[in-house]
C-alpha cells in the first residue's frame, strides 16, 4: 500500500540533484546548451519530475515558483513539506511514498489534480483552500470513515474521485453514499456514475442531504458577510484609512484627553460636537470620515499612476524590441560587421529611461501621500481653532456674568482666568495631535513599505530583463562572428 525503503541510503534533495533533473528534462539542442552554459533558472522551470529518487524529504524547492506541475511519486517521503513557495501548481503526484497525514498545501490554491494513491492517510482533511480541485487520487490508503468523504462537499469543481482500495469501500452503501453527498462528481473509481445509482442515492439520502443544503447555506451566507467585511476592510488599508471611516480614532484620541469632557459643557460646543453613537463625539468624525474618503481618492490616484507607470515601461520595452530587431535585420541584410557598442548603448539607453520613469513615479506617490497628511493635520487644526474661540467667547461671557448655561463646578473652575482655560483647550489640542501623529506614523509606515516594496520588484524585474537582453546580445554576437568564420573559411 505504500513504499517499502530501499536498502540504500535515501536521497536528498540538493542542488546537485535538482540541477540534474532540470537538465535531464530540459531542451537538449543548442537552446539548453546555451541555457546549462549561462546556468538554469530554477524559476523559470514549469515542469519537474523526481519520482524514483529514493527521496525522504521534500526541500530545496521554494526557487521553482513557476511549476505548474510536479511529480514526487514513487519516493519514500513521509510528511507533504516545503510546497508552500509553489503557489502556481495544478497537477502534483505523491503516489506511492509512505506519507501519513495530508498536510501542507495551503497555499496551493491553484491546484486542479492531485494524487496520494498508495501513502498511508487515514483521514482527508487539511484542503480547506484547494477549491480548484478537479481529480482528487486517495486510493489504496487507510480511510476508514465513509462519512469522512462529506469533507468533499466543499469542492464544488471536483469532478473524479478514487476512493479504490480504502476499507471505506468495503461498505455495502459506499458507491450510493458518495454519489449522494457527491452530486457532483462524474467518476468514482475510474467508473462513470450512472444516472441509476444517482437517482437510488438520492432517495435513500434525500432528508439528511436537505437538512444538510439548509445549514451550508446558512453558513455561506455568514461567510459570505464576513468575505464582504474583509473585502471592504482590506480596500481600506490598501487605502491605508482603515478605521478612519467612524469613530475609532476619535475614540482614541479622546480616551487618554483628560479635559475633553469638560470642555463638552461650553456653550456652542454642542454644535461643534455633533452627536454620533455618544453624547462626547466630536465633529472630528465627520472629518475623518472626510479623510477616509480623500484616502480612497488617493487609492484611484495611486493607481492610475501604477498603471501609467507600467504603460510607459511596456512603451519603452516595445520599443527597445522593435530597434534591437530592425538593427539586427538591417545587419542580416547588409551582412555588416555587428557593432557591439550601438546595441549594447541601446540597452543601457532603455534602463536609464526606466529609472526615469521610475524616480518621476516615487516622487508623484510621496506628493499624493504629503497632501493626504495634510490634510488630516488641517482638520484638526481647524477643529482646535473653533473650540479655541468657543473657550474664550465663553470666559468673557463669565466675567461678564453673562453666562446662563448650568455648568458643572469642575468645568467652572476652568475659567478662573485665561490662561486656565487656553492650557486646557490646548491640552486637549496636543493629545488629539498625538493621536494623529502615531496615526501618520502606521499610515507613512504602510503606505512606505508599500511604494518600496512596488519599487524593489520594478527594478528587480528591470534588472532581469536589462541582464537578460545582454545576454541574448552576447549570443547574437557569438552566432554572427561563427557566421564571418565560416564564410571567411569559405573564402579560403
Amino acid at each position: 500500500m505504500s513504499r517499502l525503503y530501499d536498502t540504500a541510503e535515501p536521497s536528498l534533495v540538493d542542488e546537485e540533484l535538482l540541477q540534474k533533473a532540470v537538465e535531464e528534462q530540459g531542451p537538449q539542442d543548442q537552446a539548453g546548451q546555451i541555457a546549462k552554459e549561462e546556468g538554469m533558472q530554477y524559476d523559470e522551470v514549469s515542469q519537474l519530475r523526481l519520482d524514483y529518487k529514493n527521496i525522504l524529504k521534500i526541500d530545496h524547492l521554494w526557487q521553482f515558483t513557476s511549476l505548474t506541475k510536479l511529480q514526487l511519486d514513487n519516493n519514500i517521503i513521509e510528511k507533504i513539506e516545503g510546497l508552500g513557495r509553489l503557489t502556481n501548481l495544478k497537477w502534483l503526484d505523491l503516489s506511492f511514498n509512505n506519507i501519513e497525514g495530508i498536510e501542507g498545501l495551503d497555499t496551493l490554491v491553484k491546484l486542479e489534480d492531485l494524487s496520494l494513491c498508495n501513502n498511508r492517510i487515514s483521514v482527508i482533511e487539511n484542503m480547506d483552500t484547494l477549491l480548484n480541485l478537479h481529480v482528487l487520487s486517495i486510493g489504496n490508503n487507510f480511510l476508514a470513515q465513509l462519512e469522512n468523504v462529506i469533507y468533499l462537499r466543499k469542492f464544488k469543481n471536483l469532478r473524479t474521485l478514487n476512493l479504490a482500495g480504502n476499507p471505506i469501500c468495503k461498505e455495502d452503501r459506499y458507491k450510493i453514499f458518495v454519489a449522494a453527498y457527491l452530486p457532483e462528481l462524474v467518476y468514482l473509481d475510474f467508473r462513470l456514475l450512472d444516472e441509476q445509482t444517482r437517482e437510488q442515492a438520492f432517495g435513500k439520502y434525500q432528508y439528511a442531504i436537505e437538512e444538510m443544503r439548509h445549514n451550508e447555506a446558512q453558513e455561506r451566507r455568514a461567510m459570505d458577510a464576513r468575505q464582504e467585511q474583509e473585502d471592504e476592510l482590506q480596500l481600506h488599508r490598501d487605502a491605508f484609512v482603515e478605521l478612519l471611516n467612524g469613530p475609532y480614532l476619535f475614540d482614541s484620541m479622546y480616551a487618554d484627553d483628560a479635559e475633553a469632557a469638560k470642555l463638552a459643557y461650553l456653550p456652542g460646543v454642542s454644535v461643534l460636537l455633533e452627536t454620533y453613537p455618544s453624547p462626547y463625539s466630536s465633529h472630528l468624525v465627520a472629518l475623518c470620515v472626510q479623510v477616509f474618503e480623500i484616502g480612497l481618492a488617493q487609492r484611484g490616484r495611486r493607481e492610475d499612476e501604477v498603471k501609467s507607470f507600467f504603460d510607459c515601461s511596456r512603451e519603452a520595452v516595445d520599443d527597445n524590441q522593435q530597434r534591437a530587431a530592425q538593427i539586427a535585420a538591417d545587419f542580416e541584410k547588409a551582412r555588416r560587421q555587428v557593432r557591439h557598442g550601438t546595441v549594447a548603448f541601446k540597452v543601457m539607453s532603455r534602463r536609464d529611461a526606466a529609472n526615469d520613469i521610475i524616480k518621476d513615479f516615487e516622487r508623484n506617490i510621496s506628493d499624493m501621500v504629503a497632501g493626504f497628511i495634510e490634510v488630516c493635520r488641517d482638520l484638526e487644526n481647524h477643529h482646535h481653532e473653533k473650540l479655541l474661540e468657543i473657550a474664550v467667547a465663553t470666559l468673557e461671557r463669565v466675567a461678564k456674568n453673562e453666562l446662563e448655561e448650568d455648568m458643572p463646578d469642575d468645568v467652572r473652575m476652568l475659567f478662573v482666568d485665561k490662561d486656565t482655560v487656553i492650557n486646557a483647550v490646548s491640552a486637549s489640542h496636543d493629545t488629539h495631535l498625538m493621536k494623529i501623529d502615531n496615526r501618520e506614523d502606521e499610515l507613512m509606515t504602510s503606505c512606505n513599505s508599500w511604494m518600496s516594496a512596488l519599487m524593489k520588484s520594478v527594478q528587480d524585474e528591470e534588472v532581469k530583463r536589462n541582464r537578460k537582453r545582454i545576454s541574448e546580445i552576447h549570443n547574437y554576437i557569438d552566432y554572427v562572428r561563427d557566421q564571418l568564420d565560416e564564410m571567411q573559411h569559405e573564402h579560403h
